[in-house]
């Protein structure tokens, strides 16, 4: 008796074992047409066919060549708290082979800064490749140079959600500490979550540098002097990146500029003292490949 007791309970639970499995709901499979960067079947290191597709050497002195720089203008704060008004050929010329951009200590519309933001919007707009920039930076406190891009059609909205790439920034009471960054909906200063890059260059005032970034389907590496020393890739284990870790799939411009004060660059406040100050530039070069181009496409 005991023993088809037993039997009958065996039976039972089983059959509970068996009516739990068949409640069990099955994990959902990724939607990987969602994704943004995710799984790119290609090694990075069979990119040989690189070639130059937009450059300006300044090799003419006097204004920017207008067919492929245009400006921001205004001293809004520019979101960022900044004390300077941004001019159009007032705070930036060629020079001696060189691009310069120069912040000045002045009253002008209301501000008491003035300095220039350089844009190739709808004149220089790309999706991916590479991109260099030798530049000589200033100095002193309150000074922040930035060697940057933004999104030309924000297809994903307003900032940051369209992203933002950061080849290169600079404070100046941070002296010779320079920074690669990106930002995006979810990984953005504002939050604390940016993802950076820094490196020391002694000579960041004195001498050119090269500041590039290598801009992949799948990442995006930052380079000071040809040496990589940060590599932004998005966490695939979420399982997928979604636009807000990479929005970094349609095309983005350049844009130069030194700002004043502002919410980093005014930290320890501004010094008076130390304007003019000028950012160099002796070089911007693009450059594209046809196997990424064709990756795309496949």
């Amino acid at each position: 008796m005991k023993k088809c007791i037993l039997i009958l309970i065996f039976i039972l639970f089983i059959g509970v074992l068996s009516s739990c499995k068949e409640k069990e709901t099955p994990p959902e499979e990724t939607d990987y047409s969602l994704c943004k960067a995710a799984g790119y079947d290609y090694d990075p290191t069979l990119i040989d066919d690189y070639e130059l597709v937009w450059y300006d050497e300044f090799d003419l002195d006097g204004t920017l060549n207008k067919d492929k720089w245009g400006y921001d203008l205004g001293g809004s704060g520019w979101g960022n708290n900044e004390l300077q008004y941004y001019t159009e050929d007032l705070n930036s010329w060629v020079e001696d082979g060189h691009m310069i951009i120069e912040a000045r200590k002045e009253s002008y519309m209301g501000r008491d800064y003035t300095s220039a933001r350089v844009i190739s919007k709808n004149k220089g707009d790309w999706l991916y490749g590479k991109i260099e920039v030798m530049a000589k930076l200033p100095t002193g406190v309150g000074t922040w140079p930035a060697i940057w891009m933004l999104p030309t059609d924000w297809l994903y909205g307003g900032w940051p959600s369209s992203g933002e790439i950061d080849i290169m920034e600079h404070v100046g009471y941070d002296q010779n500490k320079v920074h690669g960054s990106i930002h995006t909906k979810f990984l953005n200063h504002q939050l604390g979550t940016q993802r950076s890059g820094t490196r020391i260059i002694e000579t960041a005032s004195t001498e050119f540098h090269k500041y590039a970034i290598e801009w992949l389907p799948d990442r995006i590496k930052f380079y000071i002097d040809d040496h990589n020393y940060f590599t932004f890739q998005p966490n695939r284990q979420v399982p997928c990146p979604t636009l807000g870790q990479w929005p970094f799939d349609a095309r983005f411009h350049l844009l130069l500029n030194i700002a004043v004060g502002g919410n980093w660059g005014g930290v320890e406040g501004v010094d008076d003292e130390i304007f003019p100050q000028r950012m160099e530039i002796d070089y911007v070069r693009v450059y594209q490949s046809d196997f990424i181009a064709n990756l795309q496409k496949g």
